[in-house]
């Protein structure tokens, strides 16, 4: 089982109350652009539960046909002279009222990750979204997903948590590694949430990778309206 694809992953500083505006923006508009133009997939856009992380904010993941189609994506974008997509000027003159800025990473599939075809075709989806952020040693990252495929996922399985990807970010010193993964609903997440302190499995688990993990930190995203595994439709 492998992945070949390559991912951007967006943190997005939304203004005012216009997270909802946004989240709307990017899936109804530009979702169909970046299919057609750049066969450039939204895996999600989510909002993310502000008392667990900075608010308001969106996160929006993105699929992209490995290297190359990163590479032919940049270019389309950065070609012209004003160093914008020509075909968004209206979209990113919209997008300016709703948001800030933002921060991203190009992301690197584990091998067990599922493209956003096979996520839709297993179901995978959920009430609310845990998103984790792992500082590894540096040059470790790969060394943690393998340990997460085999040591973590029948534990996490067994708590209710469904993988929708686990990543390695580029560009780094092979320190970084993002997991997302579906929780069917709150009550769920309130039982994993118990289970992080109390469930002996995760002690061994926190145990076991001490040596390679340096920090974590974990945040809670919910679905925007058309998001694809809420909807069961690629934008």
């Amino acid at each position: 089982m492998t992945n070949p694809k390559v991912y951007i992953h967006e943190l997005i500083e939304i203004t005012g109350h216009n997270r909802a505006a946004y989240m709307h923006h990017m899936t109804a508009n530009w979702g169909p652009i970046g299919r057609t133009e750049r066969n450039m997939l939204c895996v999600g856009v989510w909002a993310t539960v502000g008392s667990t992380e900075r608010w308001p904010e969106t996160v929006n993941l993105w699929e992209l046909d490995g290297w190359h189609g990163l590479a032919a994506n940049f270019r389309h974008e950065f070609t012209g002279p004003k160093l914008q997509d020509p075909s968004l000027q209206r979209w990113w003159a919209e997008a300016a009222n709703y948001r800030r800025g933002g921060y991203d990473r190009i992301l690197v599939p584990a091998p067990y990750t599922p493209t956003i075809e096979e996520a839709l075709e297993r179901g995978i989806h959920g009430e609310v979204y845990s998103h984790e952020v792992v500082q590894v040693v540096p040059g470790q990252a790969r060394t943690y997903l393998s340990m997460l495929e085999q040591d973590w996922m029948p534990v996490a399985s067994r708590l209710g948590l469904q993988l929708l990807g686990a990543y390695r970010t580029a560009m780094v010193n092979d320190s970084e590694v993002i997991v997302i993964s579906a929780i069917d609903t709150w009550e769920r997440w309130a039982d994993i949430a118990a289970a992080y302190d109390d469930d002996t499995s995760v002690g061994r688990w926190r145990r076991r990778i001490a040596d390679v993990v340096v920090d974590w930190r974990g945040k809670l995203l919910v679905d925007s309206e058309l998001n694809p595994l809420k909807t069961g439709q690629i934008l």
